[in-house]
């Protein structure tokens, strides 16, 4: 595509329930930064065409009108203000996040979805926040992603229990660590970390945390806690805006 502007954001919203969710994070967006360049690729208007969920991931590097691109997940709030990440991210060419915190804001040890990744020692990547700049790295990373996905049925004897059909952090993490991942990551202690919501991150009973815990908006509290950067909620369903 076309380059529009130097920096944006980019929002992948394939199927109508992650359009609607699209749609929140947009808002929740623009409440913090007015004038931010945002851009939501759905199935009509993927540059190859929609190839079925997340085997689409890669068509973003095609799709992005930006010079410099931060690519963040559907399913997710921006709680507090986040332009400071461009001049953290800006004197890279690849940057995933890793890790996650809990809505006390902690960084989180638990290892129940990242079993996985523990086993064959994948770097914990969570690709709900990525940035890239035009440039080979960038490239080179996202024709690694198209590869991975397309030839899962051979990049997946690389790993002990591997998923039938692979999910993106999966795949970044692959891509990560083929290519180095001090390539495209910052260290943990620097790169943002977002919300995740999931029940064994969090102090829960069972797994949908809506239904535990209470909420308030303008700004999002959960529990009373102030939340902060992006908040993955997780429950697509979720209402953020009662």
């Amino acid at each position: 595509m076309e380059i529009q502007h130097e920096r944006g954001y980019v929002i992948m919203a394939v199927g109508d329930t992650y359009e609607r969710c699209a749609d929140r994070l947009v808002n929740s967006l623009l409440d913090q930064h007015p004038d931010a360049k945002i851009t939501i690729i759905t199935k009509n208007n993927l540059p190859f065409g929609d190839l079925g969920g997340y085997a689409n991931d890669w068509q973003v590097w095609h799709a992005s009108p930006y010079r410099q691109t931060i690519k963040l997940e559907a399913d997710m709030i921006a709680a507090g203000p986040i332009d400071h990440w461009w001049t953290l991210f800006e004197n890279k060419d690849v940057v995933i996040s890793q890790g996650c915190r809990d809505y006390y804001g902690q960084i989180s040890n638990s290892r129940h979805y990242r079993k996985l990744f523990d086993q064959n020692d994948l770097p914990d990547v969570y690709n709900a926040i990525t940035y890239w700049r035009l440039s080979n790295t960038a490239k080179e990373f996202f024709n690694l992603i198209k590869t991975i996905f397309e030839q899962w049925e051979s990049y997946k004897k690389l790993l002990k229990f591997p998923e039938e059909t692979p999910s993106t952090d999966v795949v970044y993490a692959m891509a990560a660590k083929i290519m180095g991942v001090d390539r495209v990551t910052l260290p943990p202690s620097l790169g943002p970390k977002i919300v995740h919501m999931k029940a064994f991150v969090n102090p829960i009973q069972g797994t949908d945390w809506t239904k535990e815990l209470v909420w308030e908006t303008d700004p999002l509290r959960i529990n009373t806690v102030a939340q902060w950067g992006l908040v993955h909620y997780h429950i697509k369903e979720w209402n953020c805006e009662q």
